[in-house]
């Protein structure tokens, strides 16, 4: 394996190098055969060449701390996390002093060494006359042409052409981390249409199969234009609705929960799991907050694509959940602790139901504030307050917590911490959890509580790694349905995200129209079944149902493994009806970003 990563890595290294010398190659005709064009070229390449070169090498010096965090060479996100500068460099400063010192020294005195050394190399270029210049030519454009598509197939080399074992990182290692940066910025081309698919499957067939699995009587569907827009009726409905809060947790991996198996970090949430209904197979869809949030405030499943918080086309006239409950007289607000337009938060959550968005600035005299906003004791005091202070009409809020955060900053004085090291993902979740109990202490006592229904889930892992083709223990997270007039309970079916927003309609006695395809799991016949889940990771989906697992990647076969004792085991055929369910749904998500048909119907005023 060895032998092959190195062999491959060598490849790709020229595959590099190829596109680097294309911009120059290209204008060499016309500049060799003149003297003043040359002056400039030369003077440029200068620059051209010792600045790429040091890019390179600052990729891979920032490669083992991206991987440390994502498990795999930077990617789409190094480039998005530029957008935001202020908690980047934060993070930066209080998490990666080291490596940032080791980046400077070593990069510096280099950046002198090059300037000087390309300086001297390109001295000595003289002009020659543009036959011999047009003759050389074709060489150099096919010399470079060849790096770059590194093979005579059809296709040239791209990261699939080094997937050769199921642990991605190792794929991984064979590419270069300038190289898997480009090939994301390239990959973006299919964005606006919502993501590439794994495999054809007619449109017809796609809406059937996802119809299907919906579990709605045929009768409840309403609209030939929107394939999965239906009523869904209430079992609790009296007349009464309930109010609605989602509390996000960020980043809260079964991993950190006792009462999934994990650490004993959450007390608070071990013994709220006893009062509500707890769910012991959540998964979550994703590996960032705003997958998360798509699933959860959306019920929408997941794409190869970035998620649709982002996206151009659903920023406005998307489903979430605030559009129906605000059309049923619902007052809609989402709060968080840091900046709302932080991935492009605010103008999706605006634009999309939410009639009140609370963040970071809006916080008069907060306890503590950190890198990634004002502490979650701060985020549940101003939350509390709303909800305290709200009027006769029902309310629904998101409230995004983001104290789990790297670098891990909390205030003093508020836990025992677990590890000595005060600023660890250990220690932020035990805080976070603090933050948490505090909150219910406090709305236990409060006026809202009897007509509330709570909703504590975590929007995915602080981490998702693994030696599998989708480690899908790291998408295991919590999820409890709590308050005045839950009964305690649990359900132990697999169940995913966006499952979650049918569940929560049900519970808090809403009857509405919406498109989402998740399992309502109040209906006995859904938490009896063994389930399923969607989650994307990177560029590979992964369909769980029960212990069957589907895994997708692109350019590559469908396969199917199944998932025991936390480990996928490669079962060595294809049922070809799950496999279609799972191609089916991936395609979904994707259809229906691209034809704008995951909303509901315009509403007569």
């Amino acid at each position: 394996m060895f032998a092959t990563v190195f062999i491959q890595g060598l490849r790709f290294d020229l595959v590099l190098l190829g596109i680097t010398l294309a911009v120059p190659m290209l204008s060499f005709p016309f500049v060799a055969s003149n003297e003043l064009f040359l002056g400039v070229w030369r003077a440029i390449l200068r620059i051209y060449l010792p600045a790429v070169l040091l890019l390179v090498l600052f990729m891979e010096i920032s490669t083992p701390s991206f991987i440390q965090q994502f498990d795999g060479r930077p990617n789409i996100l190094f480039i998005e996390y530029l957008n935001h500068p202020k908690e980047v460099l934060a993070t930066l400063w209080a998490a990666y002093k080291l490596p940032l010192a080791v980046a400077f020294s070593l990069l510096v005195p280099l950046a002198f060494l090059l300037l000087r050394t390309f300086s001297a190399l390109a001295a000595p270029i003289t002009a020659t006359r543009i036959l011999p210049a047009l003759f050389i030519f074709p060489f150099m454009l096919v010399a470079c042409m060849g790096m770059i598509r590194s093979t005579l197939d059809h296709r040239p080399v791209n990261p699939s052409t080094v997937a050769l074992s199921s642990d991605p990182l190792v794929n991984d290692l064979a590419l270069n981390s300038a190289y898997t940066v480009l090939y994301a910025l390239y990959e973006t081309r299919h964005e606006s249409d919502g993501g590439f698919r794994y495999a054809a499957l007619p449109d017809n067939e796609v809406i059937a199969i996802v119809r299907e699995g919906m579990d709605v009587p045929a009768g409840d569907f309403i609209s030939a234009q929107l394939p999965t827009l239906h009523v869904q009726h209430s079992p609790v409905a009296t007349g009464t609705r309930k109010n609605l809060v989602i509390i996000i947790e960020e980043s809260l991996g079964a991993e950190f929960v006792g009462s999934l198996g994990g650490l004993p970090l959450t007390p608070n949430l071990d013994a709220l799991s006893r009062e509500g209904i707890w769910l012991e197979n959540l998964y979550a869809t994703g590996t960032r907050s705003v997958r998360g949030l798509e699933a959860i405030v959306s019920g929408y499943s997941p794409t190869p694509a970035r998620s649709v918080v982002k996206l151009p086309k659903s920023q406005r006239n998307f489903f979430t959940l605030a559009t129906a409950l605000g059309r049923q007289g619902y007052a809609t607000s989402f709060i968080c602790g840091g900046e709302a337009q932080f991935d492009n938060m605010r103008r999706f959550f605006a634009n999309n139901g939410f009639e009140r968005v609370i963040d970071e600035k809006d916080y008069d005299h907060p306890a503590f504030t950190g890198s990634w906003g004002v502490s979650d004791e701060d985020l549940f005091d101003r939350a509390h307050e709303e909800f305290d202070q709200a009027g006769a009409e029902p309310f629904f809020a998101v409230v995004f917590t983001s104290s789990n955060h790297s670098p891990f900053q909390f205030p003093d004085g508020r836990i025992e911490q677990y590890d000595a090291e005060k600023n660890t993902v250990n220690n932020a979740v035990k805080y976070a959890d603090y933050a948490l109990g505090r909150f219910f202490e406090r709305a236990r006592r409060s006026g809202y509580w009897d007509d509330t229904v709570f909703l504590v889930v975590a929007d995915h892992n602080s981490r998702v790694y693994g030696d599998e083709l989708i480690p899908i223990d790291r998408f295991h997270i919590p999820g409890l349905i709590l308050g005045g007039s839950i009964q305690p309970g649990s359900i132990s079916t697999v169940m995913s995200q966006i499952d979650l927003g049918p569940t929560l309609l049900s519970l808090i006695g809403v009857e509405t129209e919406h498109p989402m395809i998740g399992h309502d799991l109040t209906n006995p016949v859904n938490s009896s079944r063994p389930g399923r889940a969607i989650m994307q990771f990177n560029t590979t989906q992964a369909y769980l149902e029960g212990d069957r697992v589907i895994v997708m990647q692109r350019d590559l076969p469908v396969r199917q493994f199944s998932f025991a004792n936390h480990r996928l085991s490669d079962e060595g055929g294809l049922d070809e009806e799950l496999g279609r369910k799972a191609v089916a749904h991936s395609i979904w998500s994707s259809m229906a970003y691209q034809d704008s048909i995951y909303r509901l119907e315009a509403k007569d005023f």
